[in-house]
């Protein structure tokens, strides 16, 4: 099976000291097994961050840590690669 595309909106904040950057909306790229690969998240009143490989964590976040599918259906969010990648390589 190959890798998977998912774009996902969460209207709430952070919760923590970067409250300020809003609501966000995520990308993930997963391998077959669930387990994200590529994620990034862009914020409406902030920074794009980008976690994957080689780049894994950071002051502000981190790449996910649980299989996506583990607790829900993602089906309703998948997106197409074109769309991962062309967030993926933006420049904002």
């Amino acid at each position: 099976m190959p890798n998977r595309y998912f774009k996902r909106r969460w209207e709430e904040t952070r919760g923590d000291a970067h409250d300020s950057w809003g609501a966000s909306t995520w990308y993930f790229e997963v391998g077959a097994d669930g387990w994200p690969i590529r994620q990034v998240e862009v914020y409406d009143d902030g920074p794009t961050l980008r976690y994957g490989p080689g780049n894994e964590d950071d002051l502000y976040g981190q790449l996910g840590q649980v299989q996506l599918d583990e607790f829900e259906d993602w089906e309703p969010w998948a997106i197409p690669s074109e769309e991962f990648e062309h967030r993926w390589t933006a420049t904002e």
